[in-house]
């Protein structure tokens, strides 16, 4: 028995429930007589809904696919070999469920080993190989592609990575060795680095041949049809691949130097993947292969035991599955129709969320104002973005003139609502001012009809209080930028009925939010835990702490910007009210900095300038500086970033003591998709317990060992 193959038999034991990929080998004759072709097809059993994954038995039975040819070839009966997926997967990489159950640092690098040993077997054939790259193809899927001679892409490709750094990993079969030798080391930086830690972006087929990833692509239509086709052409010697020069001089270590000012920016030195990537990829400029193949097999062992991988893959699981199955939300039977959707006010947020709905239900939307100019510029804010969708191609122009003509504004509440399903206000964020437009709405609205709050902090019950029906009344909180962040708390009331709350989370589905369900609490999820951590750091600034050195005693955790820069993205003015709302509830925990609230009343938009002559990067403004009022006592990055996270941890813990939200999942999932909270972090309270601060504060862990974190 080979070594891989007692390396797969071995990490096959520790993962029996493996979704098993096949490796099915066909053979038939090459267009224009240029002879017989073997061609291995990856398929899982499923359709496109669960994608095909590399676990240890998938690898095996690679492995015999790849024994099968090999003998072929070298016995000359067959001229190539040819790898593609079933239709709309090509493969997306290792089986992550797998990687969750390692918990000895040997069968981590078994599994790296065992990746590697089967894939590079490709390139060591005795007749070229070609991968068929037909649809989405994600880590060990893009890997095995890049160990064959050639490949080809579809133009229809919707998702091409190399994610594992968004993780917690390192591209670790082949990945970080192979790409910088292919396409350069900058192009090669832009894919595992950049892409990955900015939210795993994603190539299309246009994109991956526009790199030199693959050397020719064809429409979805007829993709392996014209891939066979290229085939014979190149091994007739009708049609000559040519690749660039790598430059592996000076152009080489600048693109890693680049590589690592990004990963800087992003993680500020807080996770250790990207850096580990970086490493392996400044080594493969020899171009020494088996180097780069055994750096990568350490590099994926070690990060599969750390805590940074356990808290990607818990985030990832959180994103992909629990936030499909919201905890607590009520049957889906139970939800009624939505036909057609009123938005009270018409101010940016209002037409924000028009639009939104607009083209997610594709119904009739109509905006109502306190006057006419309002009205108009809040239509005509939709109608402006439905221009750009046109202009982008992303639309064409009977869809266009469709959305348009579903968009309308009205002064009067009784002609706008009278007929509407689901009718959501957006207006000043004044107790009194939404139960008067909830007030105005009931009157006019049909007696099934949702209504819904956007407030991001005030109570939906009390909102709902002097309502005839409060039963239909829901928190529907959405996170801005709206078209960008997933996240929507939905808020159940005192009285809000299951019927009302099914509608708010069918509707949730459909306009493609993470919806979480949250009780009627002050400030919700998202808005109480930032605030209480912001809170924090103005306290120490307040009290005598330097800004920098506060706001620097945050970067290990990596944040994606810091906390004051994300006081001015949110805006004082909104940051201050959430702040006093809970500093009615919580006076003991949640103060009002005299100095935020000097920085508001000067009409500040923050605490900084950003000057061309420095880079744009942000300096105190010295007119905030002159407003600031502060203590004599200055403590040290430790002892701030120790005071923060120590009111964060206890915040959560009373917050799920309040049953806020079903789990601590939940409040991850929400940091997550609301607030940009890293993935490699996993949200907040894996980062907590691997801290020791969880039971510091708290006594206990948030998450039992093995979630987020390597198994007891």
């Amino acid at each position: 028995m080979s070594t891989t193959t007692e390396l797969l038999k071995g990490a096959a034991e520790l993962f029996p429930d493996e979704v098993v990929t096949s490796a099915h080998v066909r053979h038939f004759e090459l267009p224009a007589g240029a002879g017989r072709f073997a061609l291995i097809t990856l398929d899982n059993g499923f359709d496109h809904t669960k994608p095909t994954t590399f676990g240890p038995q998938s690898l095996g039975n690679l492995n015999k696919a790849i024994d099968q040819v090999e003998a072929e070839a070298a016995n000359g009966e067959i001229v190539g070999v040819g790898i593609t997926g079933k239709p709309f997967i090509f493969a997306v990489g290792a089986d992550l469920k797998g990687v969750e159950l390692l918990g000895r640092h040997s069968d981590a690098l078994a599994i790296g080993k065992g990746g590697h040993d089967v894939f590079k077997r490709l390139s060591g054939l005795a007749v070229p190989t070609f991968a068929y790259y037909n649809g989405a193809a994600m880590g060990g899927g893009v890997e095995v592609g890049l160990h064959c001679t050639y490949r080809t892409v579809s133009k229809a490709l919707p998702a091409f990575s190399l994610p594992e750094v968004f993780l917690g990993l390192v591209p670790g079969w082949g990945g970080c060795t192979l790409l910088p030798n292919l396409i350069g080391p900058e192009k090669a930086v832009s894919v595992v680095i950049e892409n990955s830690l900015n939210q795993n972006r994603q190539l299309k087929g246009k994109q991956v041949f526009e790199l030199g990833i693959a050397d020719a692509m064809f429409e979805g239509a007829d993709f392996l049809e014209r891939s066979l086709v290229w085939t014979a052409q190149v091994l007739k010697g009708e049609i000559a691949v040519e690749r660039p020069e790598i430059d592996r001089g000076e152009g080489w270590d600048a693109a890693v130097a680049k590589g690592r000012a990004i990963a800087d920016s992003k993680v500020h030195g807080a996770a250790p993947a990207a850096y580990r990537a970086l490493a392996i990829m400044e080594a493969a400029k020899d171009g020494d292969l088996q180097k780069g193949f055994d750096a990568e097999d350490q590099a994926l062992a070690d990060l599969i035991m750390g805590g940074e991988l356990r808290s990607g893959i818990y985030a990832f699981n959180l994103v992909q599955k629990r936030a499909k199955r919201p905890a607590g939300a009520p049957d889906k039977s139970l939800a009624r129709p939505v036909t057609k959707v009123g938005v009270v006010g018409a101010g940016l947020m209002a037409s924000q969320l028009a639009l939104l709905f607009l083209r997610r239900l594709e119904v009739p939307v109509v905006l109502t104002d306190i006057d006419q100019e309002r009205i108009d510029k809040g239509v005509g804010y939709v109608h402006g973005e439905i221009e750009k969708l046109l202009g982008k191609g992303r639309i064409n122009q009977d869809k266009a003139n469709r959305l348009k003509g579903l968009v309308s504004g009205v002064l009067d509440k009784a002609e706008g609502f009278a007929d509407a399903d689901f009718i959501i206000e957006a207006v000043f964020e004044e107790m009194s001012v939404k139960q008067t437009v909830f007030a105005e709405v009931e009157a006019v609205a049909p007696a099934h009809a949702i209504l819904a709050t956007n407030t991001s902090s005030l109570s939906v019950s009390e909102m709902a209080s002097k309502l005839k029906h409060p039963e239909r009344v829901v928190g529907f909180h959405f996170f801005n930028p709206v078209a960008i962040l997933p996240l929507l708390e939905i808020v159940r009331g005192e009285r809000t009925d299951d019927a009302s709350l099914a509608t708010a989370f069918g509707v949730a589905r459909k306009l493609k939010k993470t919806a979480v369900l949250t009780k009627d609490a002050p400030a919700f999820v998202v808005n109480r835990i930032l605030t209480r951590f912001m809170g924090e750091i103005q306290n120490v600034i307040d009290e005598g702490t330097p800004v920098a050195v506060a706001e620097k005693a945050v970067e290990p955790l990596g944040l994606p910007m810091s906390p004051l820069v994300l006081l001015e993205l949110v805006g004082p003015a909104i940051g201050l009210h959430v702040s006093e709302t809970l500093n009615r509830a919580f006076p003991e925990r949640f103060k009002v900095s005299p100095n935020l609230k000097a920085v508001v009343e000067a009409g500040k938009r923050g605490f900084y300038v950003y000057k061309p002559e420095n880079g744009f990067k942000p300096e105190l403004d010295p007119e905030v500086a002159a407003l600031l009022k502060q203590g004599d006592s200055v403590l040290t990055e430790e002892q701030v970033r120790d005071r923060v996270l120590d009111a964060v941890a206890q915040e959560i813990g009373l917050m799920l003591d309040e049953g806020v939200v079903a789990e601590a999942q939940d409040i991850d999932l929400c940091l997550i998709t609301g607030a940009g909270w890293p993935f490699h972090l996993g949200g907040i309270t894996p980062y907590l317990d691997r801290e020791g601060v969880s039971e510091r504060v708290n006594g206990k862990r948030f998450l039992a060992q093995g979630v987020a974190s390597v198994p007891a």
